[in-house]
């Protein structure tokens, strides 16, 4: 029992920290409020076009911006206050939300409409990714940021629950609008603690001086570091086929089980459920090496391929719920590896190629994954995910060092993270 008691201890460690229990308060609301329009605006597009090309296209509009400009935001994220960065990136967003939400109230909303706003929130992302990651270790410090990072994958999956699950019932009740309105509405919370927070509290790193070359310099630093590479490399291949969950799970509620928003939503739930689990799983782990990150890929990639054979609807949500779990096992040990071996004036731009292979694949994946659904069948969209981490698992394996020399902290090989 003592045990146990230890272990929820360390799972939630960071959160005595105000200025990071402040954040992770008004991150659980934002990002309810941005499943909810995830789910939403997932259905309007396939009610627009019954389409699951349309569908690729929506999350090729929404993410290209993260692919070509993320890098840029990377550099943003090194030269500017990262916190006053946030103010801007999330009040942009709530305008873009109330904006889609008003077209379809009017009932004036087209699909070129929704692909035109996803694409102003890709360009709000681009910027807000690395400056939203990295302020967790300006929160945090060093010693916590490998909990808080779990714990924001934790956060992201439970508002994966929250979200659609209201957006369902709202959907099915009435209309798609609200999900649009309530979303806007939410980034409020996030603007509030920021405003709330003690700013002498904080670990500011310091701010890299405006020079040339900066982006090409932050390339070649991550190509200098192996475990950095391997670890962007991995998520890249990952982040194109096998991380586009919101283009096949769609397609298997609507076509594969003749279902209606709120069957997407159950799916989406799910993997919020298997999600949590996983996130409270390593955000209790004090050991972090690279070894573990393969691991993860290689049971995502398995379980991906487990859900998209199974026949029955009841059998996907538990082989979705696995893949939930499997998950929240690769992207918070993948996060908090980077972060622990970037130096501080690197640590954005660092993030940004995270972001870009994590989101910005989305235009090179979206599409292949909306195509082979649509012509080959739904859940041929998710055995390819399932094979992509594998292979990703796989190609890391063969190149990684046999010793967990590279899993330590840049600057520091002798201590452990979490030690």
């Amino acid at each position: 029992m003592r045990k146990i008691r230890q272990y929820g201890k360390d799972a939630f460690a960071s959160l005595k920290i105000y200025n990071y229990r402040l954040f992770f308060l008004g991150q659980m609301i934002s990002l309810s409020g941005t499943w909810m329009q995830t789910v939403a605006q997932s259905w309007l597009v396939l009610e627009l076009s019954a389409s699951g090309m349309a569908l690729g296209a929506l999350a090729a509009f929404q993410f290209l911006p993260v692919l070509l400009f993320g890098a840029w935001g990377g550099v943003l994220a090194d030269r500017f206050s990262k916190r006053k960065i946030l103010y801007f990136t999330q009040s942009v967003s709530a305008v873009l939300a109330i904006l889609l939400g008003a077209l379809v109230a009017a009932r004036l909303i087209q699909v070129w409409m929704v692909y035109l706003l996803a694409l102003g929130l890709g360009l709000t992302n681009a910027i807000d990714n690395p400056a939203r990651q990295t302020f967790v270790f300006e929160m945090v410090g060093k010693d916590y940021v490998k909990n808080a990072v779990s714990l924001n994958g934790i956060l992201f999956n439970t508002a994966r629950i929250i979200g659609p699950a209201v957006g369902g019932i709202l959907i099915a009740a009435v209309g798609l609008a609200p999900c649009f309105f309530l979303n806007g509405a939410s980034f409020v919370a996030v603007l509030l603690a920021l405003f709330l927070m003690e700013t002498k509290s904080l670990f500011p790193a310091p701010v890299a001086e405006k020079s040339k070359g900066q982006l090409q310099e932050g390339l070649r630093y991550v190509k200098s570091v192996p475990i950095l590479r391997d670890t962007i490399l991995m998520m890249a291949i990952i982040g194109t086929l096998t991380y586009e969950y919101t283009v096949s799970l769609p397609l298997i509620a609507k076509f594969t089980f003749s279902g209606n928003g709120s069957t997407y939503a159950e799916l989406t739930v799910a993997m919020g459920l298997g999600s949590i689990l996983g996130g409270l799983v390593v955000a209790g782990q004090k050991k972090l090496n690279e070894r573990m990150l393969i691991a993860s890929a290689f049971f995502l990639g398995l379980s991906t391929l487990f859900a998209s054979l199974m026949p029955s609807f009841s059998l996907t949500l538990a082989g979705i719920c696995l893949v939930g779990y499997f998950s929240t096992n690769f992207i918070p040990r993948g996060n908090a590896l980077l972060q622990l071996n970037s130096e501080p004036g690197m640590r954005g731009r660092v993030l940004s190629l995270w972001a870009i292979a994590f989101l910005g694949s989305t235009p090179i994946g979206g599409p292949v994954v909306g195509w082979i659904g649509e012509f080959a069948g739904p859940r041929w969209s998710l055995a390819i995910g399932g094979v992509a981490a594998i292979l990703a698992a796989a190609l890391a394996y063969r190149t990684h060092s046999k010793t967990d020399q590279a899993s330590f902290p840049a600057g520091n090989p002798d201590e452990r993270p979490g030690q």
